[in-house]
């Protein structure tokens, strides 16, 4: 694996640290008036999730994990665990159900995810960016209600509350940003 300055650091950049992987989501070069500069470096440990702060100097070697991306379809879900099976190979893998957070509800029946391995490690999984989803309930439309920033809450068909704009209504489908998990505009 290639290693890397302290100084080379960039956000989204895995970083093998301390028997981990990290994956670094802040980097802030600092420069002191007194003393040399440094990287300070915001990471998430892509195992448990845990955070960590830490300073990088230029002179510091630091190695840098390549993650292995593969397209994986969604099949079923059986004890707490999602069945993928690999578009290329035909290959089936199980991955739990934790691993996509609070994104889950989501993930649809046939969905094309992409899953991010270390050797043969899942650690990351990321769904489309939008998702067409249905409304099952709202407030019903109020006649004249237009103002430009007004919203309006909504649970869709995966059960997750979302804001509407007020024209929108019951059993219509919208598309949702399943990295914000908002509305982005009707499907």
């Amino acid at each position: 694996m290639p290693k890397i300055n302290g100084n080379e650091i960039r956000p989204g950049n895995v970083l093998e640290h301390n028997g981990g992987l990290w994956a670094a989501v802040k980097v802030d070069h600092v420069k002191p008036g007194k003393g040399g500069a440094f990287a300070q470096v915001e990471m998430r440990n892509l195992r448990n999730g845990s955070k960590l702060n830490e300073r990088f100097r230029s002179a510091d070697k630091v190695e840098r994990v390549r993650l292995e991306q593969k397209d994986q379809q969604f099949l079923y879900e059986e004890n707490g665990k999602l069945v993928f099976m690999d578009a290329e190979t035909y290959e089936q893998i199980e991955l739990p159900a934790d691993l996509l957070g609070d994104r889950r509800p989501f993930l649809q029946d046939g969905m094309t995810i992409t899953v991010e391995f270390h050797d043969s490690e899942a650690l990351h999984a990321s769904l489309p960016q939008k998702v067409t989803c249905r409304i099952v309930e709202t407030e019903p439309v109020v006649k004249g209600q237009t103002a430009a920033n007004s919203f309006k809450p909504a649970i869709l068909d995966n059960g997750v509350k979302v804001m509407v704009p007020p024209f929108v209504g019951v059993d219509e489908d919208i598309i949702v940003n399943t990295e914000t998990m908002e509305y982005a505009e009707r499907a």
